[in-house]
């Protein structure tokens, strides 16, 4: 039997021809856990606003470990040294970034698995790889975790401007159709160095940087914090944790054996990857790697038919697209109004008390383009002197333009 190839060429419709360039990265992306990818949906529910974002975190993955050799590849011809194992360690880092987002991404985060970011589970996961892999990702660990000595390695996988949002913007951007959010990457790309183990931005991709940074807050409104979309992910929420109450309450409620796992038990997530013995020896994690889109799509169209009418009704209204009516507020909506929208679905649909939150939410979202409390963007001038990006920006104030801005937001049902 013939050596197997593994230099593989993956045509990706953002960026042409990706390759994987070592047996140790094309092993990771032949694994089921990243596998698994192809079927979680890179913008959750989104599709249901532009019907072409039924793009997948797998073709996400693919293009970040795209960008992050590219970004490698000027590093060097710039003189910073990086090690053939030491580039391998950062693909395949960039590679598993989001190995651990569950069904329809950031829509479900913190419900199926209570209180743990996707971040963690990528790591347990990560973790859980390595010792199957003997070691081979150690060093993989260390830069995703930050630990590595060459600290730009880390910032060129999770920072203020990182492949992943590089990638995630363009991608976005191709697949909804909503050309204000595409950024230059290449150009982005070639202005990247290195000072003092830090990662900078030449002073000339200054503009460059700036389009970056509206182009993220532009998307966020028009397309992640959609209001249509915020509806939408808030029905799934609230038609998962009608589920959670109703099997933890004794109900025989229908559903696929991994999602069923995580409707009935809370895990500890200190023995995460202990297995359990009345789980046929699955472990809480081996149960959520095998969670995807397939999982909560299916059980939502069995639960259409549950003798529950809370479950049912939300779960056909979201195979129907017959979403909740949202209104907005930038300042919180007063207790009498909010007292007498209550009522009055209460009143038309004949609630209970504690039925009324499955048809009344209100709460807020966020848009944050450039953080202030993480590490500054650092910009490197002609005469070697560098400065905070925020001091640097002639264009704009950085706080009025890229802080915290926030929306209230109000659901209900509409008919």
């Amino acid at each position: 039997m013939g050596t197997l190839n593994k230099r593989k060429i993956i045509n990706d419709p953002v960026y042409g021809f990706i390759s994987t360039s070592t047996d140790l990265v094309y092993d990771v992306v032949n694994h089921p856990y990243f596998q698994r990818l192809r079927h979680i949906k890179q913008l959750g529910l989104t599709y249901l606003v532009y019907p072409g974002a039924v793009h997948t975190r797998f073709q996400h993955a693919l293009g970040a470990m795209h960008l992050m050799r590219k970004a490698i590849e000027v590093l060097r011809s710039k003189g910073q040294s990086i090690e053939p194992d030491e580039e391998e360690a950062a693909l395949v880092a960039i590679l598993l970034h989001d190995v651990g987002h569950g069904p329809f991404s950031h829509a479900l985060e913190h419900s199926l698995v209570q209180g743990v970011h996707h971040e963690q589970l990528s790591l347990w996961m990560m973790e859980e790889l390595n010792r199957e892999l003997d070691g081979k990702l150690d060093k993989t660990i260390q830069i995703f975790r930050g630990k590595y000595p060459k600290v730009f390695l880390n910032q060129l996988l999770s920072g203020q401007l990182d492949v992943d949002r590089l990638d995630y913007l363009k991608r976005d951007s191709f697949y909804t159709g909503v050309s204000e959010g595409v950024v230059g990457s290449d150009r982005i790309i070639k202005m990247l160095n290195v000072v003092d183990g830090e990662l900078v931005v030449e002073a000339k991709g200054i503009y460059s940087i700036e389009k970056f940074l509206f182009a993220r807050r532009f998307m966020y409104w028009q397309v992640y914090l959609h209001k249509t979309v915020v509806s939408a992910e808030n029905m799934l929420l609230l038609c998962l944790l009608r589920a959670k109450e109703l099997v933890r309450s004794g109900v025989d409620l229908p559903a696929p054996r991994a999602l069923h796992f995580f409707l009935k038990n809370e895990p500890n997530t200190d023995s995460f990857n202990v297995p359990l013995p009345d789980e046929g020896n699955y472990s809480p994690l081996q149960f959520f790697a095998l969670l995807d889109d397939h999982d909560v799509s299916s059980a939502i169209k069995t639960w259409m038919f549950a003798d529950d009418v809370i479950l049912a009704t939300l779960s056909r209204r979201l195979v129907e697209r017959r979403l909740y009516r949202i209104e907005l507020s930038k300042t919180p909506f007063p207790a009498d109004y909010l007292e007498q929208k209550q009522q009055e679905i209460k009143l038309r649909f004949q609630l209970s008390d504690s039925e009324l939150p499955y048809y009344v939410q209100s709460d807020v979202i966020k848009n944050s383009a450039y953080s202030f409390d993480e590490p500054q963007l650092t910009i490197l001038f002609n005469d070697g002197r560098t400065a905070d990006m925020s001091e640097s920006s002639e264009l704009f104030s950085m706080h009025q333009n890229t802080g915290i801005t926030r929306q209230y937001f109000l659901i209900y049902p509409k008919d």
